[in-house]
């Protein structure tokens, strides 16, 4: 599958925070031919995970998250709406009368909308809380929801969005590109390296939920106790409201290489050696301060008596809402940046981080 193809179908896969599967069932299906692979019980994936007792090299944990920000089933009222709750960061102002799917007890998707009340009916700033908010299926009672629907409580509901490609601006728009984004980052370099010679062993984790509390990489990086990680995301971009010399996080500008987040501090040498790796391969890069958020490195560099560690995004415009911009030339010079760290690593680089 070329990179067009799996960005598009990661995309496209439901798997909110929890309910993974279809996401890992595309790795999986990727990468069978290349690594071992296991699943532990989190719905954590590891690709050519070595352990401790068998290493003869250091090794580099290439992480991404598998789960997209979505909403669950809270309960069914009387006529047929749906009360839900959010999985994930949301902004209510994002979320009304787009189109959603819920995930019945029979595994099929039943297509409805957020609701939202007609500017006719709204007084004062018209805003509504997502507590305040309900799904509908075009359902009247509960007694339908339940029997010719077969919607219960707990049913994961996922963003109805299908990705496109545009040949002209190389952009993708779709949904869940954090962090499927990641995800086909890690695979697609996992690939690229596997007949490689290399100095250091490569083990691929795909963690799972990271968007409710970073909980699937604190098992995954326990797991995989690497000597360096990599962490792959997509970061929100900001260059539609921020100009030229503040934005940090722009389309087309390449890699995004993070200093800081109030999770984690970079490696200060690790941050070093990847810029010095980026300029000498002539790759595109930029650099990020972030006063707000996190990612799953806030786990995985406390682990193991402290692992070097850095965060490399793709930036994704409008990251947790239903629709994303992401670049296939910023996803370009990401692969090629993973690539080219793991061909430079080796024992004696990774002492001085």
């Amino acid at each position: 599958m070329n990179s067009i193809d799996l960005i598009k179908k990661l995309s496209d896969a439901e798997g909110i925070s929890g309910f993974e599967d279809k996401v890992l069932e595309i790795i999986k299906d990727e990468m069978k031919d290349y690594y071992n692979i296991e699943k532990d019980s989190m719905n954590n994936l590891y690709i050519n995970n070595i352990v401790p007792e068998e290493r003869k090299k250091p090794v580099i944990m290439l992480e991404a998250h598998s789960d997209e920000v979505g909403f669950m089933v809270q309960s069914i009222e009387a006529n047929g709406l749906l009360k839900f709750i959010p999985i994930g960061g949301w902004s209510s102002q994002q979320v009304q009368a787009h189109k959603v799917k819920v995930e019945n007890s029979e595994g099929e998707y039943i297509n409805g909308i957020i609701s939202s009340v007609p500017p006719h009916f709204l007084k004062n700033d018209g805003k509504t809380e997502l507590k305040d908010m309900f799904i509908d299926i075009g359902a009247f009672s509960y007694e339908e929801v339940k029997e010719i629907y077969k919607i219960e409580v707990g049913a994961p509901v996922i963003p109805n969005v299908i990705c496109e490609y545009n040949e002209t601006s190389k952009l993708f728009l779709g949904k869940a590109f954090d962090d499927r984004i990641g995800c086909a980052i890690i695979t697609e370099v996992m690939k690229d390296i596997k007949n490689e010679n290399l100095d250091v062993d490569v083990v691929g984790v795909i963690s799972s939920q990271e968007e409710v509390g970073l909980r699937g990489a604190i098992v995954s990086s326990q797991k995989a106790l690497p000597n360096v990680a990599i962490v792959l995301e997509g970061p929100p971009a900001d260059d539609t409201f921020r100009n030229k010399y503040t934005s940090q996080g722009g389309i087309g500008k390449g890699v995004q290489i993070r200093h800081i987040d109030p999770t984690m501090i970079a490696n200060p040498k690790l941050v070093k050696f990847i810029k010095d790796i980026a300029k000498k391969y002539n790759i595109k890069y930029q650099e990020t301060v972030r006063e707000s958020g996190g990612t799953n490195a806030g786990k995985i560099h406390l682990e193991n008596l402290g692992i070097p560690t850095i965060v490399l995004g793709v930036p994704v415009r409008y990251a947790h809402s239903h629709h994303n911009f992401v670049s296939l030339n910023d996803y370009q010079e990401t692969v090629k940046l993973v690539k080219a760290i793991v061909k430079e690593l080796n024992e004696n680089i990774i002492k001085n981080f």
